[in-house]
């Protein structure tokens, strides 16, 4: 943050030397870092845009969109080559039986979101119905018309029910091809009646 009592010229002079530090341009020129601050300003007016709509990918798909947008393109380089790389599973079937086991699954859900940021869990008890139920709930309250999701749309991670298109929508450097309905649970889970009706 550049202090207000700082002057133009010093604030063009630190704005400068960031880009050049963020970009790694080291020597570059003033063109450069116009462009570049140009396409942030114009990326950043359709992160805006796109936000604002409220709608999400599944709006732009029903819009009928022919084309990706820009703003979800990622690198063809960022992603690794390997197909020998298995999402962690964890076996909750002994769960309850031994205090050593419970540990050991305790690491290993660390260990794996740390190292991945997610995982799989079988033998949890949850029956197939329920889980099944959820997945219904969740594609309803998608299918619904785009006007009554938008009441509920929010940047607002703090609320026990999210629904936005990318989490990390302003700091991530190319978007998934995804919206999100997330609903907190823990520490304190919401009440039934304040789900949307379709998830109930």
């Amino acid at each position: 943050m550049i202090p207000r009592s700082t002057s133009l010229e010093e604030r063009t002079f630190i704005l400068i030397k960031a880009l050049q530090k963020e970009t790694n341009m080291g020597h570059a020129t003033t063109v450069e870092i116009e462009n570049k601050s140009k396409f942030n300003s114009d990326r950043l007016q359709e992160l805006k845009a796109f936000d604002e709509t409220k709608a999400g990918v599944k709006g732009l798909v029903d819009h009928g969109i022919l084309k990706i947008p820009t703003l979800f393109h990622h690198p063809p380089d960022k992603f690794s080559k390997s197909t020998q790389q298995i999402i962690p599973i964890i076996d909750f079937a002994n769960i309850g039986k031994d205090p050593n086991t419970r540990q050991e699954l305790i690491s290993k859900i660390k260990e794996a979101s740390e190292t991945w940021g997610f995982f799989q869990v079988v033998n949890h008890g949850i029956p197939l119905n329920v889980l099944e139920d959820i997945k219904d709930g969740v594609r309803r309250f998608f299918e619904q018309d785009t006007e009554i999701k938008k009441e509920m749309y929010t940047r607002d991670q703090t609320r026990p029910l999210v629904y936005n298109s990318n989490f990390d929508l302003y700091s991530s450097p190319a978007l998934n091809w995804r919206d999100t309905l997330a609903c907190m649970m823990a520490p304190n889970a919401p009440k039934p009646e304040d789900l949307p009706v379709v998830c109930r």
